[in-house]
């Protein structure tokens, strides 16, 4: 494999011409967003927790919503898998953005499936509540996919 030499400002840096440096990813601004992604996912379902709370009234033996603790681990975990899959897809793909919406739509679709089959059969659930927890999945995934394909980071300046 032949590699790219540039010479910056005295410093050489050799790159691989697939490396994702040549498409102008920055990538401590990307872990930024990153970050940034997750803290406003996690915020706006936990805001949105309280909200569903007082319209809805949670059941106290629903345990799905028993605490916000559950939306803040729920909404978390899948966040910061998000980051790392988007990095994977900057890095080795051409499309990123593209395929990245893809698989965020399909995800979302297969993580409301439990929501309409098996959520309505836990004791203390409602219609009501569901609706909270797919519109909670909504949100979710909109901040996700609007934060990382938004593309603030990957241009360099």
């Amino acid at each position: 494999m032949s590699a790219n030499v540039t010479f910056v400002s005295g410093f050489s840096s050799a790159t691989s011409p697939s490396t994702a440096v040549r498409r102008g990813i920055r990538w401590s601004r990307y872990t930024l967003v990153g970050l940034a992604m997750i803290l406003g996912a996690v915020l706006a379902n936990t805001l949105f927790y309280y909200v569903g709370s007082a319209l809805v009234g949670y059941d106290p033996d629903f345990v799905v919503l028993a605490s916000p603790g559950g939306a803040i681990i729920f909404t978390f975990v899948p966040a910061v898998v998000a980051v790392v899959l988007y990095a994977g897809l900057l890095r080795f793909t051409q499309h990123a953005a593209r395929n990245f919406s893809v698989i965020a739509a399909i995800v979302f679709v297969v993580t409301l499936v439990p929501d309409v089959t098996y959520i309505p059969t836990v004791d203390g659930s409602s219609p009501a509540q569901t609706a909270v927890l797919m519109i909670m999945h909504a949100i979710a995934a909109a901040v996700i996919v609007r934060m990382l394909t938004g593309g603030a980071y990957s241009r360099a300046r």
